[in-house]
């Protein structure tokens, strides 16, 4: 690795191609569970399986890309064809919330039928964009660097798309939502395309003549399952946290406006705490300062399960640990992972889209388990489903799985994913 250091005029627009994957990772996850189930009527075990099933074709699809891609830079000296296709995500994502008149499990199926196409979108975009740290001829701090102007650009797409996606669904529908929103993911995501282009120009890595590999021969590689599968725990956590967001706001709370108030807490803290954790990571190192953001994930889900006996004050402040953790867990793990591929070997960037593409696939997996658990909670509550302008009385088991899905469940994940982290071993000199 040479001790290049990337330019703005690449690392600025490379992030911005963030912005429109963020979109898809927040707005479906904050408001797709709650669009079925309180919309679209359709019953919370059926809506968390629309969410899942779509989900579980990934652990093949992504890995596949991933291989694609490897064969793209051997073939072409880059990954950007595939970023390319993969831009027409916004139109998956518009028909996601554009459902014309069906209810129940009719509309359900329309969802799901949107979500398997925009996840194969997704797939084609997000593998070949995150092999980019990986291919690039930079060191270990560089790599936090660039991912670290990643968190911060993608952490404003996530609040902008968070706060603004329940404030245009409610004053426009969620069909203009979808398309407003869409019409912005497009147009981040081929500026990020430029951005990739121009950091392959300024620290580039010569490819290899052809790639053999299999799709998961990534998972031979102890520290990479030590990483993928802590990461895995922590995507479920936080994508069950999102989906939990506007049930505890109504249910919990009694106050559903209060949702985008607790999404900008999630959210916000984490752009003021992305630079922190990069000076953080060359000080004590990336692991221990993810180590150090999944314990304090733990103590803030703690102190929400009190629930509104807490005060809005004190909900609002643990919400906002969470977030600050939350900028380490997108931060650390995606600089960690380049640092794996590095240490795989001198060849190892022939393989960085097989690892992406595997690592991808947990990310997603972890996108969809975490609603389904957050649904599966509501189900064994008793949670009763209903359409837009129903009202619906829920019973105390019910109010209790609202809750508690919301504060202990993501406690006991995040403990697992600490459990799994303390494993790891890699660091600057490794």
């Amino acid at each position: 690795m040479s001790n290049v250091r990337l330019p703005l005029r690449g690392l600025i627009p490379f992030a911005t191609g963030s912005v429109g994957m963020g979109v898809w990772v927040t707005v479906p996850g904050l408001l797709l569970l709650y669009f079925l189930t309180d919309v679209l009527a359709v019953a919370p075990l059926l809506a968390g399986f629309v969410l899942l099933a779509p989900k579980i074709l990934d652990v093949v699809l992504h890995p596949w890309v991933g291989r694609l891609s490897d064969a793209d830079l051997a073939r072409r000296g880059h990954r950007r064809r595939l970023m390319l296709a993969g831009s027409a995500l916004a139109v998956a994502f518009a028909a996601l919330f554009a459902v014309p008149g069906l209810r129940g499990a009719p509309a359900g199926l329309w969802v799901a039928v949107a979500f398997i196409a925009g996840n194969l979108l997704f797939a084609a975009y997000q593998v070949p964009y995150l092999a980019t740290p990986a291919d690039l001829r930079i060191d270990y701090h560089e790599r936090t660097r660039l991912m670290g102007f990643r968190m911060v650009v993608l952490t404003v797409g996530i609040l902008l798309s968070g706060v603004a996606a329940p404030l245009l669904a409610s004053l426009l529908g969620y069909a203009w939502m979808g398309l407003l929103l869409g019409v912005a993911m497009f147009a981040a995501m081929l500026v990020g395309i430029v951005g990739v282009r121009r950091l392959s120009a300024a620290a580039p890595v010569q490819p290899a003549a052809g790639t053999r590999h299999g799709l998961l021969a990534s998972l031979r590689d102890r520290q990479f399952r030590t990483l993928v599968a802590s990461y895995l725990a922590m995507s479920t956590t936080t994508h069950l946290v999102l989906a939990a967001v506007p049930y505890f706001a109504e249910y919990e709370l009694g106050r559903p406006k209060l949702t985008t108030v607790l999404v900008a807490a999630f959210v916000a803290p984490a752009i003021l705490a992305t630079p922190v954790w990069v000076a953080g990571a060359r000080r004590i190192g990336k692991q221990r300062g993810l180590l150090v953001a999944q314990v304090a994930f733990v103590a803030g889900s703690l102190v929400l399960a009190l629930g509104g006996a807490a005060g809005l004050p004190l909900i609002v402040a643990a919400v906002a640990v969470l977030g600050v953790a939350f900028a380490a867990m997108q931060l650390l793990p995606f600089s960690m992972l380049p640092d794996v591929i590095a240490a795989s070997g001198p060849d190892g960037t022939t393989r960085a889209g097989g690892y992406t593409g595997v690592w991808t696939a947990a990310e997603a997996t972890g996108g969809a388990l975490g609603p389904y658990v957050y649904a599966a909670c509501l189900a064994l509550g008793g949670f009763a489903a209903s359409a837009a302008g129903e009202h619906v009385t829920q019973t105390p088991s019910a109010l209790a799985a609202v809750r508690y899905g919301f504060a202990l469940v993501p406690a006991a994940l995040m403990t697992v994913a600490v459990l799994l982290q303390r494993r790891y071993r890699l660091d600057a000199d490794r």
